[in-house]
């Protein structure tokens, strides 16, 4: 039987659907978080507009709750970078992804080239004593650790502790609107439990779940890992084919909406995975755009979706009581479009800026 093959519209469809994007799910922001695999939180406010735009009746106290409960948590995950995930999910994703932090610690742009000298074990044992006495500032542990390396960068120290160590960030760190630096405590002592024990395939199926149907340089890009070729081998997946002939893999159960399924429009927020979770991006974003997006110096842009794609940026503007969006298409929009973003604006001001004196959505010129 011939393997299908799935057009960039399809795979489009497909990743909006899991993406909880067609239309807003009502389910808890926990449940999301888990169903997304993680959210991005280089931006600490990110995870808040990736919720609202996913679901409906969500409201940005219930995140923050969640922060405080110790429900969720940020952390050092998947590529290196800052993730929202659940308690659950930080036990579970932080084992299986140490050889991707273990990596990045060896090269010179994280301070690898600094620790010769340093024993490992001996500074994770040293950051967990000073962690388990009380939460630190990434001050605090520099001035700390450099105390018992006194020949070796402070920066370096603190930068493999983070990377060697299972730390999250504390709040007020990460809930919407406060500010302030980030005070780490490890995992296992905020969480009150030890971490799982590393198992790729059910994190793989989980992947194709919220990412699906996906190539296996694809679930590479996700999590930063390498050799998974043999852990989706052993899985029961389904296959497909994209356009330029690369090999899909999906959940046997999993259902493919429509191509031809309208989107609504929809505000992603700044480094959302939406936009960085497959090695093939032009599922979501043409290639044309994409540099506009993703900046040379690691910055993603909050992005609109006018038919399912990337179809311009915005952003917030704050002075003096006020807050607005602007909005910068990549092409002339629809009259129906532009009401249709000035609306969705409009609601996003609401709820995250309700104390505001004025709330205007600002669509400029296509650029």
């Amino acid at each position: 039987m011939p393997t299908t093959t799935l057009d960039r519209r399809a795979l489009n469809r497909a990743l909006l659907e899991r993406q909880l994007l067609l239309e807003r799910a009502k389910m808890p922001a926990i449940e999301a978080v888990e169903r997304l695999l993680g959210m991005q939180s280089q931006a600490p406010g990110a995870p808040y507009i990736g919720l609202w735009t996913r679901l409906r009746d969500f409201s940005f106290d219930e995140l923050a709750q969640l922060m405080k409960d110790r429900g969720v948590v940020r952390l050092t995950l998947m590529r290196g970078t800052v993730h929202l995930v659940s308690a659950a999910d930080a036990l579970l994703l932080r084992p299986l992804l140490q050889p991707v932090l273990d990596r990045m610690v060896r090269g010179a742009g994280w301070g690898g080239t600094h620790l010769k000298g340093v024993d490992r074990d001996e500074l994770v044992a040293a950051g967990r004593e000073l962690l388990g006495e009380r939460p630190r500032s990434p001050r605090e542990l520099r001035e700390l650790l450099a105390e018992r390396w006194p020949d070796t960068d402070p920066d370096s120290l603190e930068k493999a502790l983070r990377s060697w160590a299972p730390l999250v960030q504390l709040p007020p760190r990460g809930l919407w609107g406060e500010s302030g630096q980030p005070t780490y405590a490890t995992a296992e002592d905020w969480l009150g439990a030890p971490l799982a024990a590393p198992d790729p395939g059910p994190v793989v199926e989980r992947y194709l779940a919220a990412f699906g149907p996906a190539t296996v340089a694809d679930i590479q890009k996700w999590s930063g890992l390498t050799g998974l070729r043999q852990v989706v081998a052993g899985l029961d997946l389904r296959t497909y084919r994209d356009e330029d002939g690369r090999e899909l893999h999906d959940l046997p159960g999993a259902v493919l909406p429509d191509r031809d399924t309208p989107v609504p429009a929809r505000f992603i927020a700044d480094f959302d995975n939406l936009l960085l979770s497959h090695a093939d991006r032009t599922r979501i974003v043409a290639e044309e755009y994409r540099g506009r997006v993703m900046t040379v110096n690691g910055i993603v842009h909050g992005t609109i979706l006018v038919d399912g794609f990337v179809g311009g940026t915005w952003r917030f503007d704050r002075t003096k009581g006020s807050a607005a969006v602007f909005v910068t298409p990549f092409a002339p929009l629809t009259a129906g479009d532009r009401d249709a973003l000035g609306e969705e604006g409009a609601r996003l001001l609401a709820a995250s800026d309700p104390s505001a004196g004025s709330h205007e959505v600002r669509i400029e010129p296509a650029v």
